[in-house]
């Protein structure tokens, strides 16, 4: 199926118009009755389940409920949607949706759901850029020194990422493509152990969110390419993952 531009925008403004509609009417239901379960498809520390956490307090504070994080990490997020997909449509199953569910509408041939008629859009919450980061260690401090080390070493650096069809593996994929480099994949279940890894110099780079990345710059343990100063975060920065 091709989601074009034209829907996605038409998804995001009808989510935006139905927000206030979709809270009077939860007021006046009295709803939610009984306790909430927001389902993320990534590991516990990441970005999507950090997000996830804190609209899951503030709800618990508003509606006087408990809304419960479920990580079902796994297959780009496949897995948590599935969970979701195939719970009753009662509103009590929510699911917390990133870039890589639309990435994983084309990376898929067959999925077992169809996300614009299975799911139903609530409310933007998050533009979280990427950002291209190094262990410390890693002889390259530039882009271009970075490049230049990967093509006189093919094969032979290290890119890690959340999972197959995360926006971190696609910020990778479309980075070997556009320096034709020849760098290895390596997925993780998440991107808190591949950022272990990183920090350990198991793998040598990583393309992942700027929460995740600042605070492993702030630690020391890893740096993004631009410089050490902190407004390096800001001139590296590159897609976008939505939570």
């Amino acid at each position: 199926m091709t989601l074009s531009r034209r829907r996605l925008l038409s998804l995001a403004a009808g989510a935006a118009a139905f927000l206030p509609v979709a809270s009077s009417r939860a007021r006046a239901r009295t709803y939610p009755m009984q306790p909430v379960r927001i389902v993320v498809g990534f590991a516990a520390g990441g970005v999507t389940d950090i997000l996830a956490r804190l609209m899951g307090q503030w709800l618990s504070e508003r509606f006087d409920r408990p809304f419960v994080i479920e990580n079902r990490p796994g297959a780009g997020g496949n897995i948590a949607t599935e969970t979701v997909v195939n719970a009753p449509a009662d509103g009590y199953s929510l699911l917390m949706v990133t870039g890589s569910h639309a990435i994983n509408m084309t990376l898929y041939e067959k999925l077992n759901y169809d996300l614009v008629r299975d799911i139903a859009p609530v409310a933007g919450i998050a533009r979280v850029p990427n950002v291209m980061e190094v262990n410390p260690s890693f002889p390259a401090k530039t882009v271009p020194e970075f490049v230049a080390y990967a093509k006189a070493n093919p094969g032979k650096v290290n890119v890690a990422s959340g999972g197959n069809g995360t926006a971190a593996h696609v910020a990778g994929e479309l980075f070997k493509m556009l320096a034709g480099v020849d760098i290895v994949h390596v997925p993780y279940r998440g991107s808190p152990p591949a950022l272990t890894d990183l920090f350990a110099g198991h793998v040598h780079v990583i393309f992942d969110p700027i929460p995740l990345i600042d605070r492993a710059h702030q630690g020391g343990k890893a740096a993004p390419f631009g410089g050490d100063d902190r407004g390096a975060l800001e001139r590296v920065a590159g897609g976008t993952d939505r939570g």
